[in-house]
């Protein structure tokens, strides 16, 4: 990756924590709440984010020639199948039982919550065996 390239990633992370922070998705209890639809207020930041998403990824094609950073747009299949939904479905109940996402628990580390060590440990683990179990 170039330096240029490695640096928009660092500019783009930062402001995603800050993002998360704000909107008070580094906080479990706050995630929780929204869960169990006690607080809608996590809501709007969903509909903002896919709104901005949805939005880009129709313009950005048609707008620019080519991305900021690379000669293409490239594109990542996906596939409906088994582990596709097995993985959906333990992600879903891991942050429906701990409030925390991997983005915002890392956001949250940065923020000094320190409690938040248990589940990225815990999102580690899952990735090592997701990587072990897709290698046989």
């Amino acid at each position: 990756m170039k330096p240029r390239s490695l640096f928009a990633v660092l500019v783009a992370g930062i402001v995603f924590g800050y993002g998360l922070s704000l909107a008070t998705m580094v906080r479990p209890e706050i995630v929780l709440q929204f869960l169990r639809f006690e607080d809608f207020g996590l809501l709007l930041v969903l509909g903002g984010a896919a709104a901005v998403t949805a939005i880009v990824y129709a313009l950005a094609p048609r707008v620019m020639t080519r991305p900021l950073f690379a000669d293409v747009f490239g594109t990542h299949p996906s596939a409906m199948n088994r582990p596709t939904l097995l993985g959906a479905a333990i992600f879903g109940i891991g942050w429906g039982l701990s409030g925390v996402c991997p983005a915002p628990a890392l956001a949250g580390l940065g923020g000094g919550n320190f409690a938040l060590l248990a589940a990225v440990g815990g999102m580690f683990a899952g990735a090592w065996v997701q990587g072990w179990q897709a290698s046989r």
